[in-house]
């Protein structure tokens, strides 16, 4: 009897053991690298599209994106979702810099805590990152704008104004410094006033309809900001001047199309933000897997990019977009 309770109980044990067994938990695989991407502002089209592009390479990469930024374009505003983002103990991050200086000593307490940290479009300062991936070269750029003024001012000569983003903005500023080292390219140019619409169309808006009245022989107004081109083209139009001012710049096909078509904007340029965030997405998994920026990294389709000594390299040279081509683009971005 004694035997058969025994017998009765390692029974009763070992279906239990094998009860647990059977509600063990799997082995969880490996967690998929997570990428941090920050826009300098929601509901801009071209970061729209950047995501759009991140979105493509981390589902080729078998990585994770978690697009963000700030309502408005303030450096405050990053600062926050930049806490944000190292609450979530992302594996990188990759961020368009409202304020080259302000994002340095979160993006520091980032690197402190392993997180991989670059800037694209808009740098950050050398210490507040690892590198930096500049959608194409400052002096190309600013030799492109300048080119495209030449071009639509009348037999290449005439007044032309600036509408910039932010005075903090750090591509913005090395845009249009190159524009003033290329104008001597075109003497028959003369650059009359720079003004800052703050990547907010209202103000963009406002300030192009204050620069025809002050200068009403204007020709031709230049926006390195893709907001800003729209708001001087819808404010070119609303005061009635398409025909005699010309506007161009830095845009998107898919908000300027119908202005390419009227005529306000006959060409202008930008680089695939698609693509942009597609080689910044690919950077920032390669740097979280341990490759190193020291060493030209891959950007799959895009081929490679190498960063110089201060850390930045460049994705490309602006495209030019008009009436041959811009039906085609504005369906992608």
């Amino acid at each position: 009897m004694r035997r058969f309770v025994l017998l009765s109980i390692a029974a009763i044990l070992s279906a239990a053991i094998a009860g647990c067994a059977d509600k063990a938990p799997e082995p969880q695989g490996e967690q998929p690298i997570r990428i941090g991407l920050v826009a300098k502002s929601l509901g801009n089209g071209f970061f729209d599209a950047v995501h759009k592009g991140a979105d493509e390479a981390a589902g080729a990469l078998g990585a994770q994106v978690i697009f963000t930024g700030p309502t408005t374009p303030t450096a405050e505003g990053q600062i926050e979702v930049l806490n944000a983002l190292i609450a979530q103990r992302v594996d990188a991050i990759a961020v368009s810099a409202n304020d080259p200086d302000a994002l340095v000593p979160t993006l520091k307490r980032a690197m402190q805590r392993g997180i991989e940290v670059i800037s694209y479009d808009s740098a950050v300062a050398p210490e507040g990152r690892i590198a930096h991936l500049a959608p194409s070269s400052d002096e190309l750029i600013g030799q492109t704008v300048a080119q495209l003024a030449a071009e639509l001012a009348p037999n290449g000569a005439g007044k032309i104004a600036v509408v910039s983003a932010t005075p903090t903005s750090t591509n913005q500023n090395a845009w249009l410094a190159e524009l003033r080292k290329a104008l001597p390219q075109y003497p028959g140019l003369s650059l009359v006033s720079v003004v800052y619409g703050d990547d907010v169309s209202d103000k963009s808006y406002r300030e192009t309809v204050a620069l025809v009245k002050q200068h009403p022989d204007l020709n031709v107004v230049i926006s390195l900001s893709s907001v800003g081109l729209v708001a001087a083209a819808k404010a070119i139009e609303d005061q009635g001047l398409g025909g005699k001012v010309h506007v161009t710049g830095l845009g998107l096909p898919s908000e300027l199309a119908g202005y390419v078509r009227n005529g306000i904007v006959p060409k202008f340029a930008i680089w695939n933000p698609i693509d942009l965030g597609y080689a910044a997405t690919q950077i920032a998994v390669r740097l979280a897997r341990g490759e190193s920026a020291q060493q030209p990294v891959s950007m799959e389709r895009l081929g490679t990019v190498t960063f110089d000594t201060s850390g930045i390299g460049a994705m490309g040279k602006p495209f030019i977009y008009d009436a041959s081509n811009v039906a085609e683009f504005e369906k992608v971005f």
